[in-house]
């Protein structure tokens, strides 16, 4: 069965806009949907599919996403965003192929996105900092604790506009760091092993002669796992490789060795990691082996971050499930043409205010 409503919606002169159609008490003006209609479609984009959404309510994939936009801006405004913002954690997201990139702010304290705008520099990130202060002043002065992951042009900007903040550096990444120079060295061992010999040829592709490795060459190809993975999680394979490793390639075992130093350094009690830190910059300074000689500087560079990190037990641990959440969004709905239509269905998830049935509460 069918039902239609009719209401009036008569045209005034407004002395402001004009000829315009008269605004109603159930429907946004100049939106085709009632405010329950809307309020059921946000609702729905924050539980299933654009495609589910299309199906169900009847309406173009382009019309969910206005819709929510709109619910959003109506939430927005009625709330402080910002209100009790305390400690903050900064980090990027690519929510699109051709290094399409979303900066996004998240609260330590509730869990939840308090921020997020398309780009990643430095202006990007004073565009946060000026809608904090815009909100409240002396609401930057407000922020006491910062994580990012040491990009610089986060730590600059944070350092002018919020100077009594403590800055932690996310463990996670400056352990990726030490996990990327030991892959560094892995690959320079791999391919000093082929050219030493340990190649055979297997054919041939677009004209020139292909070669596979063979020997000590093929072993240090597989033993990327072994090297990445924490001790405690090895299979019984991978720690047979890590073995084979210290007898064949000191070297590259050595590496292993820093990063796992670096690694349990972020393990120690706050009163023993400064000690620790310091050893092993002394130890990764003269290891002669130029990834990790090129990594003790960054970390030096970054060693009040570190230890503060260590101190106050901050990571971006929560930005990086939000940014997961994100994606999560950005897969069930088979990616976004704008990111205005993506930040304003994150907010809606991830921001706390998630919208209800309409007639319900």
């Amino acid at each position: 069965m069918q039902v239609f409503l009719e209401a009036d919606a008569p045209r005034v002169n407004c002395r402001v806009h004009g000829p315009t159609v008269r605004q109603v008490s159930w429907a946004r003006h100049g939106a085709g949907h009632t405010y329950g209609f809307d309020q059921q479609v946000a609702w729905l984009a924050t539980k299933s599919s654009k495609a589910a959404i299309t199906e169900l309510m009847r309406i173009a994939w382009r019309t969910v996403g206005a819709i929510v936009a709109r619910v959003w801006d109506d939430t927005a405004g009625e709330l402080d965003l910002f209100a009790r913002l305390r400690r903050i954690g900064i980090d990027e997201i690519s929510y699109k192929r051709s290094h399409k990139y979303l900066t996004v702010v998240v609260d330590h304290d509730s869990g939840r996105l308090v921020w997020a705008s398309p780009g990643r520099d430095r202006s990007t990130v004073e565009e946060f900092f000026n809608a904090l202060e815009a909100s409240g002043q002396g609401r930057c002065a407000q922020i006491t604790h910062v994580t990012a992951d040491g990009a610089d042009w986060i730590a600059d900007v944070v350092r002018r506009r919020c100077p009594q903040a403590v800055r932690c550096a996310d463990p996670f990444h400056v352990v990726g760091w030490a996990t990327d120079a030991l892959d560094a060295v892995r690959r320079d061992a791999w391919n000093q092993a082929r050219r030493a010999g340990h190649t055979r040829p297997y054919g041939w592709s677009a004209g020139r002669r292909v070669t596979v490795a063979t020997g000590h060459a093929r072993a240090l190809k597989h033993a990327r796992y072994a090297l990445w993975k924490n001790p405690e999680n090895l299979t019984e394979h991978q720690q047979a490789k890590l073995a084979w490793i210290a007898k064949t390639d000191p070297r590259l075992y050595r590496a292993y060795l820093l990063k796992e130093g670096l690694r349990t350094v972020f393990r120690l009690p706050p009163d023993e990691a400064p000690e620790a830190l310091d050893r092993w910059i002394s130890w990764a300074r003269r290891c002669r082996i130029e990834a990790f000689v090129k990594l003790q500087a960054r970390v030096a560079r970054h060693r009040v971050e570190i230890l503060a990190a260590i101190d106050h037990g901050l990571s971006n641990g929560l930005i990086e499930s939000v940014n997961t959440k994100i994606r999560l969004i950005t897969r069930m709905a088979f990616g976004f043409r704008s990111p205005d239509a993506l930040i304003a269905l994150a907010m809606l998830n991830l921001g706390g205010h998630r919208p209800t049935l309409p007639g319900r509460q």
